[in-house]
């Protein structure tokens, strides 16, 4: 019979804890409410993200805009906590975001990493399925982004996404490429997204 005591000759009962590295702090400020956070939630869970990577998300209350959504990267930015601050937006066609350039030179003024999708976070959506070259508008892009996925809402569903992120990221960089030879400048990069950029620093790429 076994008594209830430890053998000699076992392992010890106390363990010497793992030190655990600390994770980098990034904050993604978002001017959409759905598919936006949505997607960023998807990469959240991957677990080579969550093992480096608290990734938080700030989501405008009143649809901000891009200027808006720098000014509060840039209050969080002071918080020694956080390690990155990133802005994700939108251009928006045929009308674009009023004061673009001004957020977009406070943003670099203030090291404020931007994710731009010209014209919507949507065409960002679409290059996960397919190349897009030519220029598009907000309207078509999110009538496009929903014929290939399928959705009904704004919401989707981040599963579908990820495993073609990689694809898009490529698709979005060729893009960027084309556009420095064409001397195509902002905010005349249409098609363009930056979420690329935001999806190498967190995979490490």
């Amino acid at each position: 019979m076994v008594s209830g005591r430890r053998q000699r000759g076992g392992r010890p009962l106390k363990r010497t804890a793992e030190k655990r590295p600390e994770l980098r702090t990034m904050m993604v400020f978002c001017e959409g409410q759905n598919s936006e956070p949505d997607y960023i939630n998807g990469l959240r869970r991957l677990p080579h993200i969550a093992e480096n990577t608290a990734l938080n998300i700030q989501i405008h209350p009143d649809r901000g805009v891009p200027l808006t959504l720098v000014r509060k990267a840039i209050e969080c930015k002071s918080d020694p906590e956080i390690d990155e601050c990133w802005c994700i937006f939108d251009v928006e066609w045929p009308k674009n975001h009023p004061n673009l350039a001004q957020a977009i030179d406070l943003a670099r003024t203030h090291e404020i990493n931007l994710a731009i999708s010209n014209p919507c976070f949507e065409l960002w959506l679409i290059l996960h399925y397919r190349d897009c070259g030519a220029f598009v508008d907000t309207d078509s892009a999110e009538s496009l982004s929903r014929s290939l996925d399928g959705r009904a809402g704004k919401t989707i569903d981040p599963a579908v996404y990820m495993p073609l992120r990689k694809k898009a990221a490529r698709r979005a960089g060729r893009l960027d490429m084309r556009h420095d030879q064409d001397g195509t400048k902002f905010p005349h990069d249409n098609p363009s997204s930056g979420m690329y950029k935001l999806l190498w620093r967190l995979e490490g790429e």
